[in-house]
């Protein structure tokens, strides 16, 4: 847990078990003393021998209390020594107006957005307005609900502030963990200098972190809110699913034209798959056995066999970003960005029973960020360049809403 008080009544308690003997053993000599009481060396050393005891008993009782306390530090990856990097998160929240409303109090779905400009949008699915806006230093870049749907996740990019010789940005990256009902902020994980996505396993025990610029993922373990293994990818890893059992994680190396396949039980790499040119995100069907990967580079969407990994290609829009799949696996979404100075804005709908795009619906300038509602109704889509969201009815392929949000949105996700 993040808190400031937790860490300073843990330093008492530590401090508390280095003086506590000596304090014992100068009060005693000071209750003789002060009494007059003299004892002879046979009395006294059995007395002083079972004090010692006790204090010592004590004093490493209040020592364990304090090492078992949460911890506020970052942790290196490589077995390091901790660092203390309170001071580069901090998180306030603003409440809109319509949070006062019925459905805003009482469970309702939500959906997140994760803004550049260093905040978090909290929309009601119900009203499609902001309830809240979580603002945090650094830039929110991905956003993802735990599948109790208590937990949000996002993965928070330094503040840049300068490059190092070899180009990186100096700072830390974390994965931020909210109360998603409260919005409060419950604690944060280190996992590296520019995490981009990140996911939860659908049983429930860890979040993984990919990290574009050291070329590897992290694994969270919930139960303890610390990295417990950081697994090599190819080259810029980006975005990723993992698959419904928890077995699999599949993650676009955007930069290597693959696809790394890891083992989440061995927590390592056991294969990668080549699927074509600039894979940005992937996504998984409920059954397993079919993987999307959005190419940006081809302007196409890579849709594998994972029986035998082979691959088909099918055109979609200009620079696709991000691919979601509806919950039933009938279709799927694929958000056409294209780049900011030549932006696209249409959204592709696939059948994918017959691998077809049966619609192309016009949202906004920078289309990225994809998430269906639990009930596959509505379709929501960031608009990067356009500062918005907009809300689509998955039945008529028309959008019905367009919500201002944070500046640059990308990532998105449900709450149901």
């Amino acid at each position: 847990m993040i808190s400031g008080g937790i860490q300073h009544f843990e330093d008492v308690l530590d401090y508390a078990g280095y003086l506590i003997p000596g304090g014992i053993m100068l009060s005693l000599f000071g209750f003789l003393f002060k009494n007059n009481i003299k004892l002879g060396i046979k009395a006294a050393a059995p007395l002083f021998t079972i004090v010692l005891i006790l204090s010592i008993s004590l004093s490493f009782s209040l020592r364990n209390l304090a090492a078992s306390m949460p911890k506020t530090e970052g942790h290196s990856h490589g077995g390091g020594s901790e660092h203390s990097d309170e001071e580069e998160v901090s998180s306030s929240i603003v409440v809109e107006n319509d949070s006062t409303s019925e459905d805003a109090s009482n469970n309702s779905s939500y959906y997140f957005t994760a803004n550049e400009d260093g905040s978090i949008s909290k929309l009601n699915a119900v009203t499609n307005k902001v309830l809240a806006t979580i603002s945090v230093t650094g830039k929110v870049h991905n956003v993802q609900i735990s599948p109790d749907n208590k937990i949000l996740a996002a993965t928070l990019v330094p503040k840049s502030d300068g490059h190092d010789d070899s180009g990186s940005v100096h700072g830390h990256g974390y994965v931020l963990f909210y109360n998603a009902e409260t919005n409060e902020l419950i604690t944060k994980v280190n996992v590296g200098n520019h995490p981009a996505h990140v996911v939860f396993t659908n049983d429930g025990k860890y979040v993984l972190a990919t990290d574009s610029e050291k070329n590897n993922v992290s694994v969270i373990d919930l139960s303890t809110s610390k990295v417990i293994k950081t697994i090599d990818t190819g080259k810029g890893p980006h975005g990723f699913r993992i698959s419904s059992d928890s077995k699999y994680a599949y993650i676009a190396n955007s930069e290597a034209d693959t696809i790394s396949v890891i083992d989440i039980t061995e927590l390592k790499e056991v294969k990668t798959i080549q699927v074509g040119n600039n894979p940005i995100t992937t996504a998984i069907t409920e059954d397993n056995t079919m993987l999307l990967a959005t190419l940006n580079s081809e302007n196409s969407l890579a849709i594998v066999n994972l029986a035998t990994d082979e691959v088909q290609k099918i055109a979609v829009g200009e620079g696709p970003a991000q691919v979601y799949i509806q919950k039933d696996s009938k279709f799927a979404f694929v958000a056409n960005q294209g780049t900011e100075s030549n932006p696209s804005n249409t959204l592709s709908k696939i059948d994918l029973s017959t691998k077809e795009v049966v619609s192309t619906i016009k949202v906004g300038n920078g289309a990225h960020g994809i998430v269906v509602s639990d009930d596959n109704k509505y379709v929501y889509i960031t608009n990067m360049y356009d500062n918005t969201v907009s809300v689509i009815d998955n039945l008529k392929n028309k959008v019905i809403a367009i919500i201002p949000v944070g500046e640059t949105p990308n990532g998105i996700t449900y709450k149901n």
